[in-house]
């Protein structure tokens, strides 16, 4: 009985305790994940001229690789109840392989099957991992959704540089060399969380039928977020790229390099948001990202070439780091179902991104894409208006630490 009893008690010690070593591992395999994820976003301009395609046309492939996402409420699901801890280890070989083929591709049908395929991938990955940073980080989840998505975003800094080195090193055809980094990552990850659980056991989680009306009541406000920033967010970052070739008229090499820059900042961005809105809240720490934003977008847009770099930063800074305050409040909403939670956080969030791609793709079709550029600042502006009927968990706020 007593044996019974010191389980229990190292069970919920666990359950407070910041478990540094695993968080660090799971946002490792975020890091070695993503660098491959944003080879589509880099390569967009030469995909643009090898097939001649148009920008909503060529707008069109990143949301064949984020169709399967709609899955990931389903694997959410399963990852509450049995561990999938090996769609977190394999995902990077697997992107990575596949990501590694997008230059064989010899048709827009052949590359947006492959990348619809990449999507299976990215979707396992995804749900399951941040669900673990959840159960790992104990009482300080915002900081460990902070550190595992400055890894990804520091995996999204990393890709662009990567895949200009690639293309320059082996063509846009030989990309698939670098495939054997995602298996070294894979094989490491391996090694390292092999014997650590990604899933609650099934007797803590609700059955599905008890948590949907509280998802229906959770989930308005973040799709009302999501609507008016995701234009921005693809704005930054799909169509960056293609933006500074086509518009600021520099190489892919630069164009590349300013994605790096951007998502380089939005590293620095993840790590504090999440982290700072443990101690000030979420909302006030939202209530910032959603002004600064959209006024640093039109900032960019219209401020002479000087200041692009330092525009960038602050984007990355601001656009793009939003996302680790929106888990934490998924995690303290749902303690009990957070892989499902995530998995419904991430279909949604998925899903509206595509469609603004689709949408800012038109617009710069029809009107330019300064225009879409413009439209994108002005429809994130409102996001702010659904901050006061943002619901929260249980703990919103922790002291500040002391020495």
């Amino acid at each position: 009985m007593q044996a019974d009893a010191k389980k229990v008690a190292n069970r919920e010690h666990s359950a407070e305790t910041f478990q540094t070593e695993r968080v660090v591992t799971v946002a490792a395999s975020h890091f070695s994940h993503d660098i491959f994820s944003t080879f589509i976003s880099a390569a967009l301009p030469l995909i643009r001229e090898k097939f001649a395609l148009t920008y909503s046309v060529v707008g069109t492939l990143p949301v064949f690789a984020q169709l399967p996402i709609l899955l990931t409420p389903f694997i959410g699901y399963l990852a509450d109840r049995f561990s999938v801890r090996y769609f977190i280890i394999f995902a990077p070989a697997v992107t990575a392989t596949l990501m590694g083929m997008m230059g064989l591709a010899p048709s827009y049908t052949i590359l947006a099957l492959l990348l619809l395929v990449t999507g299976f991938s990215i979707a396992a990955f995804h749900a399951p991992a941040s669900a673990m940073i959840g159960a790992l980080a104990g009482n300080r989840v915002g900081r460990g959704m902070s550190i595992f998505m400055a890894a990804g975003e520091l995996g999204r800094a990393a890709g662009p540089i990567l895949f200009a080195w690639g293309v320059l090193r082996f063509g846009l055809e030989g990309l698939w060399r670098l495939s054997i980094i995602g298996w070294i990552a894979s094989a490491v990850l391996f090694w390292r969380l092999h014997n650590v659980k990604a899933a609650k056991r099934a007797s803590d989680s609700r059955t599905l039928r008890e948590v949907v009306p509280t998802l229906l009541r959770f989930f308005p406000v973040l799709v009302w977020f999501m609507l008016t920033r995701n234009m921005m967010v693809a704005a930054v970052t799909t169509y960056l790229t293609t933006f500074m070739n086509d518009v600021v008229q520099v190489d892919f090499r630069v164009a590349a390099g300013a994605l790096s820059i951007l998502e380089g900042a939005g590293v620095v961005g993840a790590l504090v948001s999440g982290t700072v809105s443990d101690w000030f809240g979420r909302k006030r720490i939202l209530f910032f990202l959603f002004i600064s934003a959209p006024l640093l977008l039109l900032a960019f847009l219209y401020a002479p070439p000087i200041f692009a770099i330092p525009l960038l930063i602050a984007l990355g800074f601001t656009a793009i780091t939003h996302t680790p305050v929106y888990f934490a409040i998924v995690q303290d909403y749902f303690p009990d179902n957070r892989a499902l939670a995530n998995g419904v956080f991430l279909a949604l969030s998925f899903t509206i991104r595509s469609l603004n791609i689709l949408l800012l793709g038109t617009i710069a079709d029809n009107y330019g894409l300064e225009r879409a550029y413009l439209v994108a600042a002005l429809v994130a502006s409102t996001a702010i208006l659904g901050l006061p009927f943002l619901p929260t968990g249980k703990k919103q706020i922790t002291p500040l630490p002391t020495n």
